[in-house]
């Protein structure tokens, strides 16, 4: 059995949760602090498979900007976020560049697409 602490980032509240892991598996997780479901859903989330948001930035040329911003469409297995960095630290982009538009497919065969935030004329 192993307990961790955790501060919920499901909803603005942020809520101190109390997590305790008897078995690898939704059932096998007792989750204690939370004032809603979304406490609940984050715990089991986050220790069963979590996931991360990646955010940065990406060369570009034929632009008067340098860097254009970027982010993962979706969230993507943290155990690859180093993985995804070091692609999208070898990625450059050509000018025009549109926010949405996709930079990086399929980044570290995570199935998730590398999406501009800004835009870069």
């Amino acid at each position: 059995m192993e307990t961790k602490e955790m501060i919920c980032i499901g909803c603005p509240l942020g809520c101190p949760l109390n997590v305790t892991i008897n078995e690898m598996n939704e059932a096998g997780i007792e989750v204690s602090g939370n004032t809603c479901p979304n406490g609940h859903t984050y715990a089991v989330n986050e220790v069963l498979h979590p996931e991360r948001i990646i955010t940065s930035t990406v060369p570009v040329t034929g632009s008067s900007d340098v860097r254009v911003a970027v982010k993962t469409a979706h969230s993507v297995p943290k155990g690859k976020i180093f993985e995804c960095m070091d692609e999208i630290h070898r990625a450059s982009v050509k000018a025009p560049v549109h926010i949405g538009d996709v930079v990086i497919k399929n980044i570290a065969g995570t199935g998730v697409d590398i999406i501009a935030t800004s835009d870069a004329l």
